[in-house]
């Protein structure tokens, strides 16, 4: 692997690094400069400022990690103990949408594996590698935290539900295109670099994007349902679950 500058190795961005030009380092400092000030203490804007950076470069690069270092008074070894140790966080530079394949227990025994697999044949790109397009990137997540959807794939942090490998295929196929995708739930998408910002903590600017957020669904909720003493759709009545009150003396 190459040792140039800018190279990675073992995964982690090569340091010391550039600054970023001028111009840049004025805005992303004004960006910086709002996020610092939402906190008590200055090195709690960490994480939303590793997202802005993000949103920059579309991964956070040493020189990211420079700038978040100089924001905050940490040293670039304490950034970068924070930048790998959360997988949000990319080493490398994502597509415009990068897709996420969930191959933790409940979605691997549905699909998700098959899925994952499946998708880096039809990209010929391997996990975290970007296509040639920079249009896709791809990785294994642990868990979406939607198992009652499985098998999940998501798309800058939006969901797409019980999926296989046929709709993955076409979904990625869609997007490389150009095609507008809609998520099962959630906002429509915007880029990887678009989402990232947002998650630094700045407003979603485009019109209805958050009255499109939604809530949890029914197989979301159907657990809380049956704590009620609910019936839940199709069981004609029948509570599975009694509330908790019932049988109690008063």
């Amino acid at each position: 692997m190459s040792n140039s500058p800018g190279s990675i190795e073992l995964g982690l961005p090569a340091l010391p690094a550039k600054p970023y030009p001028p111009e840049v380092h004025a805005r992303l400092a004004a960006d910086a400069k709002e996020l610092i000030g939402r906190y008590p203490v200055a090195r709690s804007a960490l994480l939303p400022l590793l997202h802005l950076v993000q949103a920059e470069e579309g991964y956070v690069s040493a020189t990211g990690i420079r700038f978040c270092a100089e924001q905050v008074d940490l040293t670039t070894a304490e950034v970068t103990a924070v930048a790998t140790f959360y997988t949000m966080y990319r080493r490398r530079p994502a597509g415009k949408y990068h897709v996420g394949v969930c191959t933790n227990t409940l979605c691997a025994v549905l699909g998700g594996d098959q899925i994952f697999d499946e998708l880096k044949q039809h990209l010929g790109i391997e996990n975290n590698e970007t296509t040639e397009d920079g249009e896709i990137s791809i990785e294994h997540i642990e868990c979406n935290a939607a198992c009652d959807y499985a098998p999940v794939v998501m798309v800058n942090w939006e969901f797409f539900d019980n999926q296989t490998p046929d709709s993955a295929r076409d979904l990625v196929d869609r997007l490389r295109t150009g095609a507008e995708v809609q998520p099962t739930r959630g906002a429509r998408l915007c880029s990887f670099k678009e989402t990232s910002r947002i998650l630094a903590g700045f407003a979603d600017a485009r019109e209805g994007a958050v009255d499109e957020s939604g809530a949890g669904g029914a197989p979301s909720l159907a657990g809380l349902r049956l704590a009620k003493g609910e019936a839940l759709p199709g069981t004609h009545g029948t509570k599975v679950v009694s509330p908790r009150h019932e049988g109690t003396e008063a």
